[in-house]
This record gives C-alpha cells, sequence and structure tokens, in this order.
C-alpha cells in the first residue's frame, strides 16, 4: 500500500468537491474555480463559516492531543483526511509520540497527488495514505491492517465526513462496520454539521451544495449521539464543537460572533 500506486483517477474540475470546498474556507490553495464558487455562496449564506471550518480543524487538533496523552492513543485512522494542512494529524500525534502510526484515506485524487505531504511524518512512527471512499469499509479495513495493529486500540477519526453520507446511504451501518473491527480502547472521533441552531439558513446550504452536486446531510444532536450507540462517552459527551476540551487549544480563537453549527464527541469501545 502506498500512497503513490497508480489508483488515480482525473481530478474533476466540473464539480466542486468537498475536501477542496473545506481547503478554500481554510485558506488553502489547493482548490479550483467552481470549488471557490461553491465556498463564496456559503459565505454569502453563512459568514461564519470559514470560522466554523476553522473550529473543525481546531477539533481535530485538540482530540488528536487529547487521545495521545491522556489516552494513550499511538495509532489513527484517520478517513475523509482532505488536502494536507499543516499541521496534519500525523504532525499533532508524533509530536507527543513520535512512534504514533497513522493511516489516511480519502476518495479525492487531488489528496492523492498530496499524498507526500500526509506521508512526511516521524521516522520512529508510519504513515500511510489509502485511496477509497468511506463506503468501501472492506477496502480500508484490509489495507489499514497492513499498518495497524488491530490488537491494540485505533482511534477512528470521522471529523466533517459523515454530513456527506446519507442515511439512505448506509451512514450509520458504515460507522458501526468501522467501529466492530476495531479492538477494545479503540474511539471514534466525529464532528457534524447540524441545522438545531438555524434550520432555514442551514437548509438553504444544503441546496447550495445540492446545486454543486454535493449531498450534505444536517443532523441533530440526537442524531449524531446515535453514531456513538454502544459506545463510552468521553466527557463532555457529545456538544457544539467549540465546547469540546476547550482547555486544549493552542491559541485558536474558539468563540466567534455567532454558534460554530456542528457538534462534536470522542466515544470509546469498552470490552
Amino acid at each position: 500500500m502506498t500512497g503513490t500506486e497508480p489508483s488515480a483517477h482525473r481530478i474533476d474540475t466540473s464539480r466542486p468537491h468537498p475536501a477542496r470546498v473545506y481547503d478554500w474556507l481554510i485558506g488553502g490553495k489547493d482548490n479550483y474555480p467552481v470549488d471557490e464558487q461553491l465556498g463564496l455562496q456559503m459565505l454569502a449564506l453563512e459568514p461564519h463559516a470559514r470560522h466554523s471550518a476553522l473550529n473543525n480543524r481546531w477539533f481535530m487538533h485538540r482530540a488528536t492531543r487529547w487521545l495521545v496523552q491522556e489516552a494513550g492513543i499511538r495509532q489513527f485512522l484517520d478517513i475523509g483526511a482532505g488536502i494536507p494542512t499543516e499541521p496534519n494529524l500525523h504532525q499533532i500525534a508524533q509530536t507527543a509520540a513520535p512512534d504514533a502510526r497513522i493511516v489516511y484515506v480519502d476518495n479525492d485524487p487531488i489528496v492523492l497527488a498530496h499524498a507526500a505531504a500526509l506521508l512526511h511524518g516521524a521516522p520512529e512512527g508510519v504513515t500511510e495514505y489509502v485511496q477509497a471512499d468511506v463506503r468501501d469499509t472492506g477496502k480500508i479495513l484490509e489495507q489499514a491492517r497492513a499498518v495497524l495493529d488491530f490488537d491494540r486500540p485505533v482511534a477512528l477519526s470521522l471529523v466533517a465526513l459523515l454530513h456527506f453520507v446519507a442515511d439512505e446511504d448506509g451512514a450509520y451501518d458504515l460507522v458501526g462496520s468501522l467501529v466492530e473491527a476495531l479492538p477494545a480502547g479503540s474511539c471514534l472521533v466525529l464532528s457534524m454539521i447540524t441545522g438545531d441552531y438555524d434550520p432555514e439558513n442551514m437548509e438553504r446550504a444544503v441546496r447550495s451544495y445540492a446545486a454543486g452536486g454535493v449531498r450534505l446531510v444536517a443532523r441533530s444532536h440526537a442524531e449524531v449521539t446515535r453514531f456513538f450507540t454502544g459506545l463510552e462517552l468521553v466527557e463532555p459527551g457529545v456538544v457544539p464543537l467549540p465546547e469540546w476540551h476547550p482547555e486544549l487549544a493552542a491559541g485558536e480563537r474558539l468563540k466567534g460572533e455567532a454558534p460554530v453549527p456542528l457538534y462534536a464527541g470522542v466515544g470509546f469501545k469498552t470490552p
């Protein structure tokens, strides 16, 4: 398995892609005019969308720090990794634990094109990349097992991913199958958009994404919490994203003028 295997598909610049829109929102350069156009539409609907995207990135940083420092996690399976933006998950993890092992997964060819950046980690640890769709759990697990020890705990990171997977596409089942394959002591790290704060505005955002050919699903607090069924939630539970262990922030401006319309949580698989 390698991030340079000849499995890349042609990069489609005619339609926006969530990873590239997200890259544009957080100030990245690896996106196209079609992605910027959708990003601008999102900002027109929600002027704080960029701050929300940054908050989501910062949640990943805090969760990774907490898992390495407080829970002793040394293995991460990050699905929907997105375009490399420093610091990446492996840089956060390997700064605290150089022997940490990370497998990134994404289905956008532009992410594959930048996989070398994802794979450049601490020499004591391992970083790898799998080109796969989140719905192909069999391929993901098979290739992840080549890098990660499934007899030891693994953190499954699904950050800002599942709102692109509808219920009818098996969102809950695919998370269940991934968690089921992991050993006790593993955990699920999840963030997801919600319409609980501003349903009308979120509905407009859903329509904007749909016009660009991208399915977006906003879920309620109860629907997000359902993904953690059978898991032991880390305090403070499933909460508005900036409220998840803000004391671990490294100078980020978590609070803004408007609520960040995402929920976040971490839950552990007990014996």
